[in-house]
Formats: C-alpha cells, sequence, structure tokens
C-alpha cells in the first residue's frame, strides 16, 4: 500500500463523515416530524472536516484548505454556543 493509497482512504473517511451528518440530520428530523440539527450533527462536521483539511492539506490543495478551515469554524462555533446555553439549543 502506498502512502497516496493511504492518503486516498483519508479523503474518503472525510467524505463519510460528511455524508453521515447528513443521515444523522434526515434521521432525527423524521422522528421529531420537524427540520432539526441534532448535537451530532457538529461532532460529523468536525469529524469530516478536520479528515478533509489534513487531505487538502496533503494534496497542497489552496481552495479545499480554506473552505475545509471556514468550515471547522462555523462547525466549532456552533458547538460553542450549545455547551454555552445547552437550555436555549434544540437537540
Amino acid at each position: 500500500m502506498t502512502t497516496d493509497h493511504v492518503w486516498l482512504g483519508i479523503g474518503l473517511l472525510g467524505q463519510a463523515f460528511f455524508s453521515g451528518r447528513f443521515l444523522v440530520q434526515w434521521i432525527a428530523s423524521e422522528r421529531a416530524k420537524r427540520s432539526v440539527v441534532p448535537h451530532a450533527f457538529w461532532y460529523f462536521s468536525i469529524g469530516g472536516g478536520l479528515t478533509l483539511l489534513a487531505y487538502a492539506i496533503y494534496r497542497v490543495d489552496p481552495v479545499f484548505i480554506i473552505g475545509q478551515g471556514a468550515g471547522l469554524f462555523v462547525y466549532s462555533r456552533n458547538l460553542y454556543f450549545i455547551f454555552r446555553k445547552p437550555e436555549r439549543v434544540a437537540h
């Protein structure tokens, strides 16, 4: 197995996290019979963002790096709000 194959696996894992976050959100919304964004959505977002950022850095892709870096800021900020005032945030 080459280094490129390992990094391809890391990139695919990051994409799996992002796909997983939409499944988590969809299932939570179906159960609630309304649109909700569960905490797990943000954890999957962080996992996918960090993994894809690592992949983007390996690929030396500035567009991808900027996009993932900006997304990580948003995901982290949402988790900050959740933990700062948990009673105000829907589960």
